[in-house]
């Protein structure tokens, strides 16, 4: 045991580890890259959390560097969840419910996304921006990435759902974020600590810059790229931090607990699976089909239903007999009164006539489960594919504006094609935000420069078509270096003027978002990719 982790063992609750195997483990998550902590330390309460981030501040103070990574379950695709320092787990002991009312639910971060849901259908309530790794995913990890799911088309993103957050500033100083008054914001500012130091510069910065801010904002339906400036200060004057570190991957504070608004569930719902023969027909499909205000509109293309037919063809059966169709459209509607969502269904079956192959209604729980069980398994299927060649989180989280979902996936098409790779795409049709992951084996030295080639020309491509580089899964490592070209060099600068107001040392979750060098990151790609981290490491839960 090294020094660092001796001195930590001793002021710590919680465990402190740092032998070579846990070190590996703990070197990758859900992205391509690969990144060696110094040691994982799993934090007992905030007590832990207050006391490692005020000790690697005290650090900075005198020259040395000691990075902090926070870190759920490690399903980040973007790199967002590695660091080089120490990497704080928060599943094993901060995983607890610690409040419930009739709307709203205050849990730590280590909580396990699908754990919270299953508790809030018991009371007749739900999450909905849930993520498809509801099941192992955390909820620290959804506030980090600003998390969307299939029911973010009706509902919207994490960031609708946050009232509150208590977030360990980079001094260790403990704050709550919450939606302030402009009399209230003054008070903040007057205080004469770091948390006051904070509003003074944050809401000078915002004032100042306020149109630059406001013509930047990309004309899509959600947007986890860069920080998250447009919503922090509104026109009456009050002032939410929580806005700002929702989506901000730990480079800003360390969240230790989260107070969310809940709605009502209704398990009762109009499913309809819809088979269409062109991607046009099913673009202009989705536009007309967006004014019924679905729940959710969800897309998976014949690639994908053709590589299930091959894998696993029991998850087709009694869906897709023959060959598949050009693209499924999963079409739900969840009203509360079952007149409103028959009615609904009618419109949409009315639409539908004049762009569809076939559309099936089903309100039964189990036939709706198998549909959905296919548009929700893809990517952990595709992630089992046996061979060298993996389907790669690389270019996975393009968004455009729904209007341009045609011509997004012609283009995507096309670019395949140009590099002869296999494509699988499924992903958020009403939102314009698809998933699709090239199949390339990163042992070999042509498919990494062919990743590389790859994700410049498609981040490039969706840039040109006013949409943004990431819908839900954020930035991370993967994505840093194009937030430039998305927001241009003023707005680039802003981002890190926020991280420099609120991490002066750059100490919470560096290389992450802002100040990305890509030469560092090539070097971070791991030679094989696999999901093998998602396996339980962690001592037993106290």
């Amino acid at each position: 045991m090294s020094k660092l982790s001796e001195h930590l063992r001793r002021h710590l609750s919680g465990e402190v580890l740092d032998t070579n195997e846990v070190r590996e483990y703990f070197s990758t998550d859900g992205s391509i890259f690969r990144l060696l902590p110094r040691a994982v330390v799993y934090p007992h309460d905030t007590t832990d959390v207050r006391k490692i981030v005020r000790f690697s501040w005290q650090l900075a103070e005198q020259g040395k560097k000691l990075p902090i990574t926070a870190r759920g379950k490690g399903t980040d695709q973007g790199g967002g969840a590695l660091g080089s320092g120490l990497s704080l787990v928060f599943p094993t002991h901060m995983h607890k419910v610690l409040g419930f009312d009739k709307t709203d639910v205050t849990v730590q971060p280590g909580l396990i996304y699908g754990d919270l849901q299953k508790t809030l259908h018991s009371h007749n309530r739900f999450l909905p921006p849930y993520p498809s790794s509801i099941e192992f995913s955390t909820i620290g990890g959804a506030v980090a990435n600003n998390a969307c799911g299939e029911k973010s088309l009706k509902y919207g993103c994490t960031r609708d759902y946050v009232k509150s957050l208590e977030v360990v500033l980079s001094n260790g100083q403990l704050i709550t974020a919450a939606r302030l008054t402009k009399k209230e914001l003054n008070r903040k500012k007057g205080q004469t600590d770091f948390e006051g130091e904070v509003y003074r510069q944050l809401d000078g910065l915002i004032d100042d810059n306020a149109q630059l801010i406001e013509r930047s904002r990309p004309p899509v339906t959600k947007n986890a790229a860069g920080y998250d400036l447009w919503d922090v200060k509104r026109k009456d004057g009050s002032f939410d931090l929580s806005k700002l570190i929702v989506g901000s991957q730990g480079t800003l504070g360390v969240v230790t607990e989260v107070t969310l608004n809940t709605e009502f569930y209704n398990p009762q719902t109009h499913l309809l699976a819809v088979f269409f023969d062109s991607v046009e027909k099913t673009g202009n499909a989705v536009l007309e089909l967006q004014k019924l205000n679905p729940s959710a509109m969800e897309v998976v293309d014949e690639n994908l239903l053709e590589f299930l037919q091959r894998t696993q063809p029991q998850q087709l059966d009694g869906i897709i007999d023959g060959p598949p169709p050009a693209i499924l459209l999963l079409l739900e509607f969840d009203d509360a009164k079952e007149s409103v969502r028959k009615k609904k269904a009618k419109k949409a079956q009315k639409i539908l006539k004049h762009y569809a192959q076939d559309v099936r209604l089903t309100t039964n729980f189990n036939e709706q489960e198998s549909l959905w069980k296919v548009r929700r398994s893809v990517a952990a299927v595709i992630w089992q594919d046996k061979g060298t060649k993996k389907a790669l989180p690389i270019i996975e989280d393009g968004i455009v504006p729904v209007e341009k979902l045609p011509e997004f996936l012609d283009n995507v098409y096309a670019l395949f094609k140009k590099h002869g790779l296999e494509i699988a795409i499924w992903g958020h049709a009403g939102n314009g935000n698809f998933h699709m992951q090239p199949f390339l084996d990163l042992a070999v030295v042509g498919d990494r420069q062919t990743a590389f080639k790859l994700m410049d020309e498609f981040y490039e491509m969706v840039i040109h078509m006013g949409g943004s580089t990431c819908g839900e899964h954020n930035d991370g490592r993967l994505r840093a270096w194009y937030l430039k070209d998305l927001y241009g060099a003023e707005m680039y600068e802003l981002f890190r003027e926020v991280k420099k107001i609120l991490d002066p040392h750059n100490i919470l979750n560096p290389g992450v978002k802002i100040d990305v060098d890509r030469d560092d990151v090539m070097h971070m790609v791991r030679k094989e990719y696999s999901m093998k981290h998602l396996y339980d490491h962690m001592p037993h839960s106290s």
